[in-house]
């Protein structure tokens, strides 16, 4: 035998037939997903210009039509040749430029908050913000407690699952419920919330949440992915069109990668807590920072926004006019309070059915189902976008109506309803 050949009873060969058993699990689940409806696959969007005929999309949440904007586009191709395809680093050792120093000052003015701080995600944003303003016992004196929306994005509950503090889930924009389970512990508190729910596209009553966690000592931290640039005035965010930005007991976090159309997260809040966050945060302290080239693509978006105010107005009236369309149908949709338009389907295959029917139609939409959303409803998500013309506003909600009618979902609707 050579001498590097392995014998069929040596331990390399005995750890390689485990190793080839250890995941056999893997494929029940597999199994279960595929029989429920729930398995995922990546769809790569099909090259530009590569023949395959144009899909109108109203999956993403390039919500302000930026992504693709000369402006934004020419801003991150000259960052790249000018500070290179990487940052090279973490924010603390070489992965800050100046251009995430503009991006967090020009965030920070437009929002209307004491200071900013950006991360290469907004999932890392919200990791940051939740874990490390979770005062933990030796720092406070009694464990802090964390009340976390029930219908609050993932990176909302990871945070809150991975925050040395305690945690209390409360009903879906419930003030009373939140105020409720602050009261009930003596340590300082946190109250975690979206601005504006991703899988329904309702918006939290942050006034109320803000009077409740004054009342009890407690801060307010908001997660503003979906109100950036779509609510306010001129698009500042729902934390500022609630009259809280720049408060002292207030964070807020938003993404680059929505209404900017660029890719990032950021933190806003007073000085001492952006403070806190360089020092203390771990998806800051050791991760890669954002790429130049996001930052100053979500610069110029930004002053694209600033320059063109109406585009906030005009993403509310576009998924205003879905919404209309959609449910004179007879299709059951959230009346949205930002730009998703959210519409209920009858189970996780018929969302699917109805998602490939679309495309086929040549309409792109988001497709929602567990464990996504936390009521176990599937559905059909549609985003509004400021660039959508009234003759692509008419055809989506055509193709969306004429889909569902093929399958029998609207016949179903007008059965029950």
């Amino acid at each position: 035998m050579p001498h590097n050949a392995v014998s069929p009873s040596s331990p390399a060969t005995r750890t390689g037939a485990t190793r080839s058993t250890t995941f056999d699990w893997l494929d029940e689940q597999h199994r279960l997903r595929r029989e429920a409806g729930l398995v995922r696959t990546l769809r790569p969007r099909p090259e530009p210009g590569a023949g395959e005929p144009a899909v109108l999309d109203l999956a993403g949440n390039d919500y302000l039509g930026l992504s693709r904007h000369p402006e934004v586009t020419r801003a991150a191709a000259d960052a790249a040749h000018r500070w290179g395809a990487g940052s090279t680093g973490s924010r603390l050792v070489s992965g800050s430029t100046a251009l995430h120093t503009r991006l967090e000052e020009a965030l920070a003015e437009f929002c209307g908050f004491e200071a900013a701080l950006v991360f290469s995600s907004g999932y890392a944003a919200n990791l940051a913000a939740v874990t490390a303003l979770a005062p933990p016992p030796e720092l406070s004196g009694a464990r802090g407690l964390l009340v976390s929306d029930e219908g609050n994005h993932a990176s909302l509950i990871d945070g809150c699952r991975l925050a040395r503090a305690g945690r209390a889930v409360v009903p879906h924009a419930d003030p009373e419920a939140a105020g409720k389970a602050l009261a009930a512990h003596p340590g300082r508190g946190l109250v975690v919330t979206d601005s504006v729910f991703s899988v329904d596209g309702d918006a939290a009553p942050l006034a109320a949440l803000a009077r409740q966690c004054r009342r009890h000592g407690a801060g307010l931290l908001v997660d503003d992915a979906h109100g950036l640039g779509v609510l306010g005035d001129g698009g500042r965010g729902a934390v500022h069109a609630a009259g809280l930005a720049g408060a002292p007991d207030v964070v807020s976090t938003v993404t680059l990668s929505k209404s900017l159309g660029a890719q990032g997260g950021v933190v806003l809040g007073p000085a001492r807590v952006i403070a806190h966050l360089v020092s203390s945060a771990r998806t800051f302290i050791f991760d890669t920072g954002l790429a130049p080239a996001a930052a100053a693509a979500a610069l110029a978006a930004l002053e694209v926004l600033r320059r063109e105010p109406g585009r906030a107005a005009r993403v509310r009236a576009v998924a205003g006019d879905l919404h209309a369309r959609l449910t004179g149908a007879g299709l059951t949709a959230v009346r949205p309070d930002a730009a998703v338009v959210s519409v209920r389907a009858p189970s996780p295959r018929a969302a699917v059915r109805w998602q490939a029917d679309c495309r086929a139609a040549g309409i792109e939409v988001g497709c929602f189902r567990p464990p996504s959303v936390p009521d176990g409803v599937s559905r059909l998500r549609l985003t509004a976008r400021a660039d959508l013309t009234d003759a692509q506003v008419e055809r989506a909600a055509g193709t969306v109506v004429g889909t569902a009618a093929a399958e029998g979902f609207l016949n179903a609707r007008r059965a029950h309803g």
